[in-house]
């Protein structure tokens, strides 16, 4: 077993990756993420016990810890040497913090079961050998394991977030306290009932960090309003920018605003279309292509250059012609790819040299014309309130299907595209996230000036869904949000759809059914615990779900 890493939906067998992983991440850099993680547990004893102590935590390290959990989520990064530094960085940041704790008089040696506020190294094959101790089996009890595994998955998810938030100005110490506090007790002798307890207080805190993300791109950037959005092309260079952070696409547009390049969004970026501050750039053009992925096909069509500011980056092929063109920024990054820095002192990042690239670059190859529809967060669907209680009320509606999460490469995913066509005229399918993509393009028509498919963003998004679940309960004086006529088909991948999940669990949601496959790091009784008390459920086949579904 060259490495051990189960926490996306795509896991080998659904068992564990153990040779090299279904993403593309190689056992080197997996095992590397598992030290990086071992070296934060190190760091947040000690800010864990400084905060005991008063001390207030620089904001430097808060946000180291956040930008590392996101590192190693499932496709964001696959570049070994980053890793390398970044495990250096993380040991003597540690030093330092336990130093502090020492003046403070605090407790430099810990009972914990691992030494990961003492082991030390500078030698990259000490790093490989250690790498490979403090992997996630090293958790023997199968239970403790996944509860562990939940937590941490939980707040990897949490992490994307909270940066989203802090590269517009947005912070709250409250959650940078919380996952280190998450962290310190994956080192600890708990019980499975204490871990519980963490895990659904995880699903707060998701809540609590997505209202932050909320609030600081809504208020940065305007309330989403309904957008139909180009997915032609038109003849000028082109650069296409992927994954989730608003603030490196006002950069880039900002910076390409008047070069003659337009900018193109693929996958999760989408959704950018939707914010009112991004509408005045006219060489802002559309979407191009469809979830991340098929980027393999998307990105030789395209002909220009890419920037991916997040994850769900897919490795290229051998006989790829585009992987020259490829830019990666923030916590993403790939061996080969060149890497933006981050911004300094608050100025934007420079992406001159990538928009002088696409300036030598053919314009896109038409794969696709016409427009998709999106915009439905929260505050456009409430400014629709009373036309979709109308619509409720008077049976023109009768149910509304959640199926928002991730989408991926497995076969089974047609599950969802067959389940949307399938679905009865008089039903809407709320969504977020990157699953839209098995059904935003079909022809599902609305009902009375109402899309049957409201998109409203991201994954991130998936609050705005929750907060329209929430103002229904209200509208309709209902005592619990599960009376609603809402069922929950979510597809799930990688570790924030994991904080989704707690998330809407946190809020009372129950009976949410999850595909293609429940996740591999619930043991049995863990995930008999999920399905006893919150009514989680697995999918069977559209016909038969549909029944069961629309029978509830």
């Amino acid at each position: 077993m060259n490495m051990f890493c189960y926490q996306c939906q795509e896991t080998a067998h659904n068992t564990g990756c153990t040779i090299k992983g279904v993403c593309g991440k190689t056992s080197e850099v997996a095992n590397l993420q598992d030290l990086l993680m071992f070296l934060l547990k190190g760091i947040s004893y000690s800010t864990v016990e400084l905060r005991k102590a008063g001390v207030k935590i620089p904001a430097y390290t808060n946000r180291f810890v956040m930008e590392s959990l996101f590192m190693t989520i499932t496709n964001a990064n696959f570049d070994k040497e980053r890793f390398v530094i970044r495990v250096r960085e993380a040991i003597n940041l540690r030093d330092e913090l336990l130093l502090e704790l020492k003046a403070k008089g605090g407790n430099t040696s810990p009972d914990l079961d691992c030494d990961c506020i003492t082991w030390t190294t500078e030698s990259v094959k000490e790093m490989e050998v250690k790498a490979g101790n403090v992997g996630i089996l090293e958790t023997k009890n199968e239970d403790i394991r996944s509860l562990r595994e939940l937590l941490i998955y939980g707040i990897k998810g949490m992490a994307a977030y909270a940066e989203h938030a802090s590269n517009l100005g947005y912070e709250d110490d409250d959650i940078h306290a919380f996952m280190q506090e998450a962290l310190v007790a994956t080192t600890q002798e708990l019980s499975g009932d204490e871990l519980t307890v963490l895990v659904l207080k995880c699903g707060e805190y998701g809540v609590k960090t997505m209202a932050l993300l909320d609030k600081a791109n809504t208020s940065t950037y305007g309330n989403p309003e309904i957008t139909k959005v180009n997915i032609g092309v038109r003849n000028n260079p082109g650069i296409l920018i992927s994954g989730h952070d608003l603030r490196d696409m006002q950069d880039l547009l900002e910076q390409t605003e008047g070069t003659g390049v337009d900018v193109y969004t693929h996958s999760e970026m989408l959704p950018a279309h939707y914010y009112p501050a991004f509408k005045k750039y006219s060489h802002f053009v559309g979407n191009y292509g469809s979830a991340w992925w098929r980027q393999n096909e998307d990105f030789e069509s395209f002909n220009g250059v890419i920037l991916f500011t997040t994850n769900c980056i897919v490795p290229p092929r051998s006989t790829s012609t585009y992987a020259d063109k490829v830019y990666t920024t923030g916590a993403s990054g790939f061996t080969g790819f060149q890497h933006i820095e981050d911004r300094k002192d608050g100025q934007p990042k420079d992406f001159s040299k990538l928009i002088e690239h696409a300036k030598q670059c053919k314009a896109p190859t038409e794969i696709e014309s016409g427009e998709i529809i999106g915009g439905f967060a929260h505050a456009q669907v409430f400014a629709l309130a009373d036309k979709v209680v109308d619509a409720v009320k008077t049976g023109a509606i009768r149910k509304f299907f959640v199926m928002a999460g991730c989408d991926g490469r497995m076969k089974g995913r047609n599950y969802y595209t067959e389940f949307a066509e399938n679905l009865p005229k008089d039903t809407v399918i709320l969504t977020a996230g990157c699953a839209k993509y098995r059904y935003n393009k079909l022809p599902l028509g609305d009902i009375g000036g109402i899309p049957r498919v409201l998109d409203a963003g991201q994954c991130n998004d998936s609050y705005s869904l929750a907060l329209i679940a929430l103002k229904l309960k209200e509208v309709f004086e209902l005592n619990d949000i599960n009376e609603l006529p809402i069922a929950y088909n979510i597809a799930w991948y990688e570790q924030k759809a994991v904080i989704v999940l707690l998330a809407l669990l946190s809020l009372g949601v129950k009976n949410i059914h999850l595909g293609p496959t429940l996740p591999a790091f619930l043991s049995p009784n863990v995930a008999k615990v999920l399905v006893d008390n919150f009514g989680i459920g697995s999918i069977t086949t559209p016909d038969e779900d549909m029944k069961m579904f629309l029978a509830s």
